[in-house]
């Protein structure tokens, strides 16, 4: 199996896990949006410690490197609690597809950041992903409002966080990032979790234990699909998570997506799927050059 092909099937993969991530979350049922995001990071901080072990690492990375993993961290944590309140309180594939809008925000985020020129492709694609979000929220203005609204920060959030990893590059371990941001996230809402806590049953206890290694399963995934093929070649078939949580929600949640958000979805997908087509066009431009 060449390198990119186990890239694919990696991202297949990790999307499965994010999918079914987003899945168990919604079955817990009515816990706190700060309880579920506490023990989904608290597995994943267990598994992340156990690696950074192995391999003798830092727990918590160099001196140097603090401002940014607290950053990312931060912003991370934000960005993931207010996914979860969508998930909770939208059809599963809308909220997983108004977080799919990180990709386009992090093109912005880079362009003022990171000082890395926007091309004209990419602000069309940009346009394009933002039309489709309007016909996934169909805006009434009303309280119903409320969760699109948290779906649409949630990318804004995640997208601010995947710009400090590119920035951290590979200054740090991927699994020491992994545990810095889990071990930040349960610190963090501990405090909350306590306050507001609910008695959970059972089945909620495995729902939300299981949703954390699903979780990790999708971040190791994600982090190693890369090591293998570059984004640009390959990061399309992360998109399938939608196609996984759209079937999830018809058969565990009976929840059909209507006509509007279908097409909302084929238009984010479609200006993916133009900026990989040009991105993979470009880098070969560069090539031939060189």
């Amino acid at each position: 199996m060449s390198n990119r092909n186990k890239g694919i099937l990696l991202l297949l993969i990790s999307a499965f896990g994010f999918s079914m991530m987003a899945a168990l979350v919604k079955l817990s049922g009515d816990v706190p949006t700060v309880q579920k995001t506490l023990f989904r990071n608290l597995v994943s901080a267990m598994i992340a410690f156990g690696f950074v072990l192995y391999n003798k690492e830092r727990l918590f990375g160099k001196k140097e490197n603090q401002k940014l993993l607290l950053s990312r961290s931060a912003l991370g944590t934000i960005g993931m609690v207010l996914f979860f309140y969508a998930i909770d309180n939208l059809v599963l594939s809308d909220a997983d597809m108004l977080n799919k809008l990180s990709p386009f925000l992090l093109i912005i985020f880079s362009a003022i950041f990171l000082k890395e020129k926007a091309r004209l492709y990419q602000i069309l694609a940009i346009i394009i992903a933002f039309i489709g979000t309007l016909f996934i929220i169909k805006p009434a203005f009303s309280l119903d409002f409320i969760p699109y609204l948290a779906g649409i920060f949630s990318a804004v959030f995640a997208a601010g966080a995947y710009t400090l990893l590119r920035v951290l590059g590979d200054k740090e371990k991927f699994y020491t990032i992994v545990f810095y941001f889990s071990f930040f996230t349960t610190v963090t809402l501990l405090p909350f979790t306590i306050a507001f806590y609910e008695p959970m049953t059972l089945k909620q206890w495995v729902y939300l234990l299981s949703a954390g290694a699903f979780a990790t399963l999708g971040q190791f995934g994600l982090t190693i699909a890369y090591k293998f093929a570059p984004a640009r070649e390959i990061s399309i078939f992360f998109y399938s998570t939608v196609v996984y949580s759209a079937l999830i929600s018809i058969i565990l949640f009976d929840q059909v997506p209507d006509f509007l958000s279908i097409l909302g979805y084929l238009t984010i997908f479609g200006a993916s799927l133009y900026m990989f087509l040009k991105n993979n066009k470009e880098a070969k431009k560069g090539e031939a050059t060189q």
